[in-house]
């Protein structure tokens, strides 16, 4: 098993979920300026790329045949990163069909991918990186927040589970970042160039865990407080 923890990019064979997004597309873009060998650029729609190191893939996160096939044709992945996601507007209360729709995409899609994939990052020592959200650790986000929680807690649980298999999993939280995604957002927000930096920054420090923004560091250093200092909304 070749050992690729910190060791970067040079030479990786990296697969990006959601490559066609905001953030998927400087993903794929910064791991070939970063050396990477080869990058599978997996999309429900998969789009056209000017460079012969990328490989266009059709994949449907939330659909098992389609993950199952595109497993068995990139067996070389070293790196692969969980980009893609969705938002919805959807809510914990009330009809709960459209969250357990963004479920299927921000939770379990992300969790199947990983898992058919497994046996390529066992080999190669590789490295799984989970885009989450600053809103994985707040609830503001309703729905969303919810999945993203979700997903944060399984990304916990792969750490320990893989770390002795030799398969790193990392976590990349952000705040709001100018996608299309955070289109209707009026905030401040990141460059997704920025942030796919940052998180690339971490993948090749060997880090477990990277905050992209101000906003991620601050959340993640108020957690310990009373939820009452968390959400005010809630005190009488």
């Amino acid at each position: 098993m070749q050992d690729r923890s910190g060791s970067g990019l040079e030479g990786a064979v990296v697969l990006v979920t959601g490559a066609n997004g905001g953030l998927g597309t400087h993903f794929v873009a910064q791991a070939l300026e970063r050396g990477a060998s080869k990058v599978y650029a997996a999309a429900r729609r998969p789009r056209g790329w000017e460079d012969a190191r990328i490989v266009p893939l059709e994949l449907d996160v939330t659909d098992h045949e389609s993950v199952r096939r595109v497993a068995g044709r990139a067996t070389d992945v070293t790196v692969l990163v969980n980009n893609a996601g969705g938002l919805n507007g959807s809510s914990v209360l009330g009809d709960l069909s459209a969250v357990r729709e963004l479920f299927e995409v921000n939770f379990w899609g992300a969790l199947e991918v990983t898992n058919a994939f497994l046996p390529s990052l066992e080999r190669s020592g590789g490295v799984v990186l989970n885009v989450l959200s600053v809103l994985s650790w707040i609830g503001i986000g309703d729905g969303y927040s919810a999945s993203k929680a979700a997903l944060w807690s399984a990304t916990n649980t792969q750490r320990l589970a893989l770390a002795p298999r030799g398969v790193r999993v990392a976590s990349l939280h952000l705040g709001y970042t100018d996608t299309p995604m955070a289109a209707g957002v009026e905030a401040p927000k990141n460059d997704p160039a920025d942030v796919v930096r940052a998180a690339y920054d971490g993948v090749e420090a060997g880090e477990h865990e990277v905050l992209a923004d101000q906003v991620s560091r601050d959340v993640k250093q108020g957690l310990a407080q009373p939820i009452e200092v968390l959400y005010p909304q809630v005190r009488r």
